[in-house]
């Protein structure tokens, strides 16, 4: 089954609050992972809550990573989504992983864009 572009889908838990509460902390993991993952960034953006929580997104040439994180339940859910060959989103999950310091982490992965024989886009 071909596909077009593979999403993960993530939970983080048990990660350290006190980085899920600040701005720069997220914005360079996630940065980071898309540069694990042999990404090529596109823009960033990031917006912090009040009274805590941060979401944020990186456009990559590939297609994004998103994050929105809950410091008060030490929880980051997180997609991850690429497209093509080159970019590898595995990498990024686990440079996330490391970096958030999550205890616990659940993860799927959807095949995006299916290509059937016959089909054709």
């Amino acid at each position: 089954m071909k596909s077009l572009g593979r999403h993960l889908l993530v939970e983080y838990y048990g990660c350290d609050p006190k980085a899920l509460t600040d701005l720069s902390t997220i914005e360079g993991i996630l940065v980071g992972a898309a540069r694990a993952a042999k990404a090529h960034i596109v823009d960033v953006v990031f917006h912090t809550f009040s009274p805590h929580g941060i979401s944020g997104v990186v456009v990559i040439e590939e297609s994004h990573l998103a994050i929105h994180t809950w410091p008060e339940h030490g929880l980051a859910s997180v997609d991850i989504y690429t497209c093509g060959t080159s970019v590898n989103p595995w990498h990024a999950y686990k440079y996330l992983n490391k970096n958030l310091k999550a205890k616990h982490s659940t993860a799927m992965e959807m095949k995006r864009g299916i290509l059937n024989r016959g089909h054709r886009l």
